[in-house]
């Protein structure tokens, strides 16, 4: 049996909303994790597909693996429910049409560990070629996503998420929001490597539907 820890070390927050179809992919990843102190946490936003069929045989067999679901209360919402049922020292997140190298998890535990002031970090991200999104400072603007704060990125602390008070209920861009407000009161780092962090846009991504 998998070892159960009633306080893991880094707790991962999966929100979900109709994808049942990509959930595999995502949690499959986490699984493959060689730092293996976690758990996962999957969020459903109420989702009306086959979600939970996809999730019920994982948190059956993996106690590391706990499903919550609501009504549909949008991705920062859904976050937020993540962050206050998590245990670990550490939150991060995954999105559920993107996955994490094997290495993922053990080489943002290292950093933090090796940089015990640092309190929340963000990025190391691999795309498919360049990826372009509405900036939003300006929806009108199209910025390279390597200018942005990607939230499924953020990894810290878990009681900074908790000072902060979570994700504030935007459409768009709440976690540029979060690292703004991080700035001020934390000790916060940007990094760029390693890229363990595999980031694919669904055709229902926020990032490819908000409208000016």
């Amino acid at each position: 049996m998998t070892r159960f820890s009633i306080q893991p070390e880094i707790s991962v927050i999966l929100p979900t909303f109709n994808r049942a179809r990509l959930l595999d992919t995502a949690i499959q990843s986490v699984l493959r994790q060689t730092f293996t102190d976690w758990e996962l946490i999957v969020v459903d936003d109420g989702s009306s597909d086959n979600t939970f069929s996809i999730i019920n045989p994982y948190i059956t067999d993996n106690p590391r693996i706990r499903y919550l679901r609501h009504s549909n209360r949008k991705l920062n919402n859904t976050r937020n429910a993540g962050i206050q049922a998590a245990f670990g020292r550490y939150i991060t997140f995954l999105d559920s049409d993107d996955s994490y190298t094997p290495d993922h998890l053990e080489s943002r535990y290292r950093f933090m560990q090796e940089n015990p002031g640092t309190d929340l970090i963000v990025g190391g991200f691999h795309t498919d070629g360049e990826v372009f999104v509405k900036d939003c400072y300006d929806l009108e603007k199209m910025i390279n996503i390597r200018e942005c704060i990607v939230g499924p990125t953020l990894f810290g602390k878990r009681e900074i998420f908790l000072a902060l008070e979570g994700f504030r209920p935007l459409p768009y861009a709440g976690e540029t929001e979060l690292w703004a407000r991080a700035e001020r009161l934390f000790t916060i780092q940007k990094i760029e490597e390693p890229k363990t962090y595999l980031y694919t846009r669904a055709d229902d991504s926020i990032t490819k539907n908000i409208q000016p």
